[in-house]
């Protein structure tokens, strides 16, 4: 039985393995893929301290390096589900049943779809989530980029140095960005802002090589319908957590309730990054979330050494 499972290696989880090493704890954390954590599709990170600018991929290849350097065990594997049996954890992946007697939850977060007829037809084939991803597929094209927030804003940015022409269409009149990246945006001469506006349908050539074309755009106010002519879409509108396979208090979003020391309603299992409830989904918030929350289950180890022996 391990002390700890940590499940996700994002950088929460490899952060949650990195201390519990170094509290002694037996640990092992489950990842699903050799890549993990939203932050490595991230083109350039310019706001963790100590790295002025460095790409998100480049980032969680020190977490990986640092984390292997200590000797954190990890594990290739897709976890199922996790059952709390009071003092033992029984986490089911596809290659097998791992105990263990405490868990920290570290799944993060995928992005939210506009489910809009068209999007599903044409993902991988002009509609994308990523565009560090996919920008390179559409040098010299027009691109389309939806949502306001912080990631759209700043993958407008990056598209409008490959594509020649980025439409940024927000739902809202204002964009939830911070300062710096809209000041960056609005001064980028081939970035067109359609605000108070949705898309309403993606549209494009379903025979012979699938590719996006066009989409429909609703202005808010007017009501009016519009037709763009576009090579591809990129999704910008949100996160949806990775949180189906535990069953605890949850937001009506999905997101794990936790306690001050990032305990969930069930003894022994804590949350960290952005799969729980928080006010704030930064790179940041998750690496102190992986440390307070491996503290918290050191003490938690303690105590369950005392009462068993």
């Amino acid at each position: 039985m391990y002390d700890l499972i940590i499940v996700g290696g994002g950088p929460a989880g490899l952060t949650a393995g990195i201390y519990a090493v170094r509290f002694g704890l037996n640990t092992i954390i489950l990842e699903k893929s050799e890549i993990s954590g939203q932050i490595a599709l991230a083109d350039m990170v310019e706001n963790y301290p100590g790295f002025p600018a460095i790409s998100g991929l480049e980032l969680m290849e020190k977490y990986k390096s640092h984390a292997q350097e200590i000797g954190v065990e990890t594990k290739i594997t897709e976890v199922l589900s996790i059952r709390d049996e009071g003092k033992k954890k029984i986490v089911s992946t596809d290659s097998g049943e791992f105990e263990s007697k405490a868990v920290i939850i570290a799944t993060g977060a995928n992005p939210k779809h506009l489910n809009v007829p068209g999007e599903k037809e044409f993902i991988s084939k002009g509609v994308s989530y990523c565009a560090i991803c996919d920008g390179p597929f559409f040098k010299n094209k027009t691109v389309v980029v939806v949502g306001g927030g912080n990631s759209a804003i700043a993958d407008a940015l990056l598209l409008s140095k490959i594509a020649k022409k980025v439409y940024l269409i927000h739902r809202r009149d204002k964009l939830r960005a911070v300062k710096i990246l809209q000041d960056r945006a609005f001064k980028a001469t081939n970035i067109e802002f359609i605000l108070n506006a949705c898309i309403l349908e993606i549209i494009g050539n379903t025979e012979g090589i699938r590719r996006v074309e066009k989409i429909v755009v609703k202005d808010l106010k007017s009501g009016e319908l519009q037709e763009l002519a576009t090579d591809g879409v990129f999704i910008y509108i949100g996160i949806h957590p990775n949180t189906e396979i535990i069953d605890v208090e949850k937001n009506e979003e999905g997101f794990i309730r936790t306690d001050r020391f990032l305990e969930t309603s069930k003894k022994g299992i804590y949350a960290v990054g952005d799969c729980r409830d928080t006010p704030l989904w930064q790179l940041v918030a998750a690496v102190r979330d992986g440390a307070l929350a491996t503290t918290a289950v050191n003490d938690y180890i303690e105590k369950f050494k005392k009462e068993t022996t």
